[in-house]
């Protein structure tokens, strides 16, 4: 899950397995697998961050239990 911020300012998170598309429209819109749209406030450019940060929190996360 990552956090994001929906047009009208609302904090959310959003299952980022479940993001089809990321657009900018010129707003930022998400395309998910049930075809909802969502309209958030980050750019397309930092959502990735976000989505490439989580996954590697869960890939740390898997790692370090194995070892134990």
């Amino acid at each position: 899950m990552i956090a994001l911020t929906r047009i009208n300012g609302t904090p959310f998170h959003v299952n980022s397995d479940l993001i089809v598309t990321i657009e900018r429209t010129p707003d930022t819109m998400l395309s998910m697998q049930n075809g909802e749209k969502i309209a958030v406030q980050e750019p397309v450019d930092e959502i990735v961050k976000r989505i490439v940060a989580f996954r590697r929190r869960i890939q740390f996360a898997d790692v370090s239990a194995r070892k134990e």
